[in-house]
């Protein structure tokens, strides 16, 4: 939450409404990284010759964080695939959702190569075997369909998220304000940090406010 001055102080709170919040936090970080990376996955593409390792790296990234988003956890926190169909989105989205899914599997898996496939076989010379050659199949690498498509899922999951922040926000406030004097003093304090560019617009702690805005042709 953003505040027009910064605070004196801040207190660390350790509820269950409070690690529930900084859960959702972590989600919409994570859904902002993909939308990053989605936007930057389209200047890439559209170059002459994209980068293919820039291109693996950003698309990589776009998967486990996207991924990550649907882990469970202890407090509940993690996205559902009902959560993907409340974003209200036109076709088949869970499909999509899955296939996304899918490919993380793919990029992340220690024992295949999303790049390459490998195979050996025999130079043969009238006859006769001459040498070993070894042979690639490379893969396709992602296009900008699928890039946009992934951005848009990822932005109409954070504005879903977004609104269940300010829910346990207001959640978290209620209960911090039944604390009293003597029990805020013994919560522990949260170093503040102040961009020096901007001091008089700064947020608690150590995270920053987010554009909540994606792509223009991703929605």
């Amino acid at each position: 939450m953003t505040t027009t001055d910064t605070p004196r102080s801040v207190k660390r709170l350790g509820s269950p409404a409070a690690a529930a919040l900084a859960d959702l936090a972590a989600l919409f970080e994570d859904l902002q990284t993909v939308l990053l990376c989605c936007e930057r996955l389209v200047t890439e593409l559209a170059a002459p010759e994209p980068d293919d390792v820039v291109v693996e790296a950003l698309w990589t990234t776009a998967l486990l964080s996207y991924t990550r988003c649907f882990a469970p956890g202890g407090r509940g926190m993690g996205l559902v695939e009902d959560d993907v169909l409340a974003t209200g989105l036109k076709g088949d989205v869970l499909a999509w959702h899955r296939m996304v899914r899918t490919l993380k599997k793919h990029y992340s898996d220690p024992a295949v190569n999303p790049r390459e496939s490998f195979g050996v076989g025999v130079a043969v010379t009238d006859g006769v075997p001459s040498g070993v050659a070894i042979t690639s199949t490379r893969q396709d690498r992602v296009d900008e369909q699928t890039v946009r498509q992934t951005g848009a899922l990822a932005f109409a999951l954070s504005r879903l998220v977004d609104t269940k922040i300010s829910e346990h926000q207001a959640t978290v406030l209620k209960g911090a304000a039944a604390l009293s004097a003597a029990e805020l003093a013994t919560l522990d304090e949260v170093e503040l940090s102040v961009p020096e560019s901007d001091s008089s617009d700064a947020d608690a702690g150590d995270h920053d406010a987010r554009d909540h805005g994606g792509p223009e042709d991703d929605r």
